[in-house]
């Protein structure tokens, strides 16, 4: 991108639109499928507000989360689509790792953690391992 000074800056880099998971359990499904590769986008401010309008979120404010996820998934596994029933089946752990996931993408805008060597006292980021093998 040329200024109009005659500087030249570098084009502004897009974001990732999506960001790829693997989950440390997995959704198995009713045929025995295990279901653990997936997608998550980054959420937008309707993602967070509509589901507060959902009366199962207004019967049980917990909810909001599997409403929230719901929205963002947009693949897991071979399935065609996800829906609230996918995300209330996944177990727990599963749950609170896209529940961390989706902080990381969203406010860090990646999924790399952030972490402390022990032995140089230095800081850095780094792409977490896909968990359970």
């Amino acid at each position: 991108m040329e200024l109009a000074g005659g500087g030249v800056t570098e084009a502004p880099r897009a974001r990732p639109a999506e960001f790829p998971f693997t989950l440390p359990h997995g959704l198995v499904a009713p045929d025995g499928t295990v279901h653990r590769e997936g997608t998550m986008r980054m959420s937008t401010a309707l993602d967070e507000i509509e589901p507060i309008k959902d009366p199962r979120v207004r019967s049980n404010p917990g909810y909001l989360v599997i409403i929230l996820l719901t929205r963002v998934i947009t693949r897991l596994g071979s399935l065609e689509y996800i829906n609230t029933h996918t995300v209330e089946n996944l177990y727990s752990g599963d749950l609170a790792y896209l529940q961390d996931f989706y902080q990381r993408i969203n406010v860090n805008g990646h999924a790399r953690l952030q972490v402390d060597c022990p032995h140089c006292d230095g800081s850095f980021e780094v792409e977490p391992p896909g968990l359970g093998g």
